[in-house]
């Protein structure tokens, strides 16, 4: 059985009770559940036990005026929609009004009646739509925040089978080659050399494993995650001994989210391997910085710079993507010969 359908509620603030009765019966008429209040502490007391879908608020009240009543109203945790009602002369307040959230206004007038029904029927379906648009958007984010979770545990079951499958698996057959080694070492020396040379591939091999399985793998959940993974992309970047990599952070910095931490660490993640790959850099710098206002990771480095025309590659635009996701902002400033420097600028929520 499906839900029934929702009836909006109107909540018509005037103290003139003759015109009040007559906006509560035309809109009745065409449908809605109309609440009425005669008063500005009546208005408030009604919204403080309900919240109505739409309120048309008269400017001029004998005990709160309008703008007065407004503001008090627009303390509340509740911000009602609401389309003000202003009498002749009043058009310079309807606009000031309308600065401050006011949906629509109407002239009391002779066309008042006739046109109220029409402007009511205007602003609840863009209400509706922009209802309808934020729980899109919101179901948008879950999606994409559930695609990048699957991914993540993914990598995870990866870096897991590289680390106890195949890197125990290597590791045994080094130690094969080393017991062999030491068993031809005097009657076939030729072979315990050939055999050394192996058990060093596979010591690289081992390693290289380890340090896959370790990006797969990259944080925890502890509140410094963050900062202890960092510290060790740079570690394992600066001991493959292409180019220097340091990290810098010089207060401690705590995340409670899971989720945050592995998006920012992705994004060092992949600026780090495009400045390896693209950017013939001698030097690479991340730094973590966190003030009570925002959290700022930097990664830099001194390489050849973006060209100048270039298309939005998967590395850059995955790091947009993750920033987004989080409610972070990422720019990218490059100068040729100089270097890249990407930023990433989360506010810090309380």
């Amino acid at each position: 059985m499906s839900a029934p359908a929702h009836v909006p509620q109107i909540l018509i603030v005037d103290d003139d009770e003759g015109l009040l009765l007559l906006m509560a019966e035309t809109l009745r008429a065409e449908g809605h559940e109309v609440a009425t209040a005669a008063s500005g502490r009546a208005a408030l007391q009604f919204v403080e036990a309900h919240t109505p879908d739409l309120m048309l608020l008269d400017l001029k009240m004998r005990d709160v005026d309008g703008p007065t009543l407004l503001g008090k109203l627009q303390e509340g945790a509740a911000r009602v929609p609401f389309i003000v009602v202003t009498g002749q002369g009043d058009e310079k307040v309807a606009v000031e009004v309308m600065k401050r959230g006011a949906l629509d206004y109407v002239m009391k007038d002779t066309a008042l009646l006739d046109l109220l029904p029409s402007v009511v029927k205007r602003t609840l379906a863009a209400q509706a739509q922009a209802r309808a648009l934020a729980a899109a958007q919101a179901e948008h984010q879950r999606l994409e925040l559930e695609v990048l979770a699957a991914g993540e545990r993914e990598r995870r079951s990866i870096g897991a089978d590289l680390h106890d499958g195949l890197g125990q698996l290597l590791t045994a057959v080094g130690l094969m080659c080393t017991a062999l080694k030491e068993d031809t070492a005097e009657t076939q020396p030729a072979v315990a050399k050939n055999l050394e040379q192996m058990s060093g591939l596979l010591r690289e091999a081992v390693a290289q494993t380890r340090y896959l399985a370790r990006g797969l793998v990259p944080v925890g959940g502890e509140a410094d995650a963050l900062q202890t993974g960092l510290a060790e992309l740079a570690a394992r970047t600066d001991g493959l001994g292409r180019v220097r990599c340091k990290f810098e952070c010089d207060e401690p910095v705590l995340l409670a989210d899971p989720a945050v931490t592995g998006h920012l660490y992705r994004i060092a993640q992949e600026a780090v391997n495009n400045a390896l790959k693209h950017a013939q850099a001698g030097r690479i710098t991340v730094r973590l910085v966190q003030s009570p206002e925002w959290l700022l990771l930097e990664v830099r480095d001194d390489g050849l710079g973006l060209p100048e025309k270039r298309s939005a590659g998967v590395g850059l635009g995955l790091m947009q993507h993750r920033a987004g996701v989080i409610g972070a902002t990422l720019t990218i400033s490059s100068t040729p010969g100089a270097g890249v420097t990407i930023t990433c600028q989360l506010p810090v929520r309380p």
